[in-house]
């Protein structure tokens, strides 16, 4: 027994020093993977989107800031790319500057996988040789395309005509379409784990913690794409809640009605959006239409109307004493 523990550890070291001995100098994960980064010409935005069989792809590839630019990074992962490729591009210099600049200083060049694209609308991508294949990328007017470890080299091209053939989407939901398109057509040769989105603005913002318009990330999941679509939806319908709340604080019934409202037709199962649709309703002088919504809410769950109880003393509800007295005794 102790021969074959001692032999299971032998083994597992083994493992770990061929895969760190595999492995480039400053790199700290094996992002193979396919991804987009992206500009839109009429708004500015700037976007990436991602997917691999990689847990949390999130975490490394995908980088952004706004007013600046963004990068992806991949194949034998150098962060360095991301930090500081975002940093000289904010001091002035062109995505292809940038790339120069960072290729010259890293002895594992050959194995990286690298996009940058910069608010002026300069692009530049880079696939070394030592990439796996399928390992290409296309740079087109305002985006690239780059996959390593694909399953075909259709996987770009289908993601190139994805994107150009939903040019009337939003930049996000073009991304997403983008990268359904390369899994469709063969994507990852392992599989697929996770995935991500950002998307930063033309303009720096008046906060630094407002710098990311969208930040989404799948971890772990068996379809990562469709996840990643299915947060950006509730991220937009989340937008139009924000709208809404903005609208209570103002004392605009009127206004956050419209955005809770819109915010249903995204989500149309979500409990939360209701409730605050129904407290809309009623701050806007319609009570009876509130009614049958917070009857549902309040049968399947008590919470609901515990919550509703707190409102006046917030001031978020204006409702007279018998108004809410009825509605508490549902």
């Amino acid at each position: 027994m102790r021969k074959a523990i001692n032999y299971f550890i032998y083994c597992l070291l083994l493992a770990h020093f061929v895969s760190f001995a595999q492995k480039p100098a400053n790199s700290r994960e094996f992002a193979h993977t396919f991804s987009i980064i992206a500009q839109d010409p009429t708004t500015g935005e700037m976007a990436v989107g991602v997917q691999s069989h990689w847990f949390s792809v999130g975490n490394s590839v995908p980088w952004g800031k706004s007013g600046v630019g963004v990068v992806a990074t991949q194949s034998f992962v150098n962060q360095r790319y991301g930090h500081d490729g975002l940093k000289l591009m904010e001091s002035g210099l062109t995505a292809e500057e940038a790339l120069h600049q960072l290729k010259a200083d890293d002895e594992g060049i050959e194995f990286r996988q690298v996009a940058m694209l910069s608010v002026n609308g300069s692009i530049a991508a880079y696939t070394g040789d030592k990439c796996v294949d399928m390992a290409l990328h296309l740079v087109e007017d305002y985006y690239s395309i780059q996959a390593n470890m694909v399953e075909n080299e259709n996987v770009v091209y289908a993601m190139r005509k994805a994107f150009e053939e939903n040019d009337q989407l939003p930049i996000a939901e073009r991304v997403v379409a983008t990268l359904l398109a390369g899994q469709q057509s063969g994507g990852d040769i392992r599989g697929r784990q996770s995935s991500a989105l950002i998307v930063v603005g033309k303009d720096a913002p008046e906060h630094p913690w407002l710098d990311k318009k969208i930040d989404l990330r799948v971890e772990d999941h068996k379809t990562p794409i469709q996840e990643l679509s299915r947060l950006l939806n509730s991220h937009r319908a989340y937008e139009y809640m924000e709208k809404g709340d903005v609208a209570m604080e103002n004392k605009n019934p009127e206004a956050a009605l419209k955005a809770y409202s819109a915010a249903e037709k995204l989500l149309p199962s979500n409990d939360e959006i209701k409730f605050w649709k129904a407290v809309a309703l009623v701050n806007s002088g319609q009570f009876n239409m509130s009614l049958p919504i917070f009857e549902r809410l309040f049968m399947n769950d008590k919470r609901w109307q515990r919550l509703l109880k707190r409102l006046p003393s917030s001031d978020l509800i204006s409702i007279d004493q018998s108004a809410l007295d009825y509605l508490l005794k549902i």
